[in-house]
């Protein structure tokens, strides 16, 4: 089974055969390192699935580049406004790396509802799923010190911190790039 089939069945609980119906919606789709999946401004049609590389999901403010997000396979990566609302997306998401998709576009993704009877349920699960991520992540800027945000953040991509510029880190961690390395520095000795 391939992480696309075990993210769609974990997170949906769907059938096999609803699994074959899903797939074949999403096309295949690589981008190299420094190539954009979505652009800040532009309005996207597509909701992805990360099966290889990274990307990094940022917006710019001012002359300030804020990182959200580093996603790694497995990963479903959309600008959820631009996709649903037709509007303009706020987050640039670019290839930290060589990367491999699997897309579905907002036609398709509309076709789906006539492909699979409870779509509609199965949709309600992938937002409430999206807002429990993005709860998490509110919860844990509002509750955790510097120290306790970086030291989570380690544990859970500790592999990434070796292949990620560390600005990017500070930006999704809140901090300065200096705050980070005095956090580093004291948790390594």
């Amino acid at each position: 089974m391939t992480t696309f089939e075990q993210q769609i069945k974990n997170v949906f609980g769907v059938s096999n055969t609803e699994m074959t119906v899903i797939q074949s919606f999403f096309k295949p789709k690589v981008l190299q390192k420094g190539d954009y999946f979505i652009k800040s401004g532009q309005t996207s049609g597509n909701l992805g699935f990360l099966q290889k590389g990274m990307l990094r999901e940022f917006v710019v403010v001012g002359d300030k580049e804020i990182t959200k997000w580093i996603s790694t396979e497995g990963s479903f990566v959309v600008d959820l406004k631009s996709f649903v609302f037709k509007e303009p997306a706020r987050w640039n998401m670019q290839a930290l790396t060589y990367v491999e998709l699997l897309v579905l576009q907002t036609s398709d993704y509309h076709k789906l509802t006539d492909a699979i009877p409870h779509w509609p349920e199965i949709e309600k699960m992938f937002i409430a799923k999206c807002f429990t991520i993005i709860e998490e992540r509110v919860l844990q800027h509002l509750s955790l010190t510097a120290d306790e945000r970086y030291n989570q953040l380690f544990a859970y991509n500790k592999h990434l911190f070796n292949q990620v510029p560390l600005q990017y880190f500070a930006s999704m961690l809140g901090m300065t790039p200096e705050t980070l390395s005095r956090i580093r520095r004291k948790s390594s000795s």
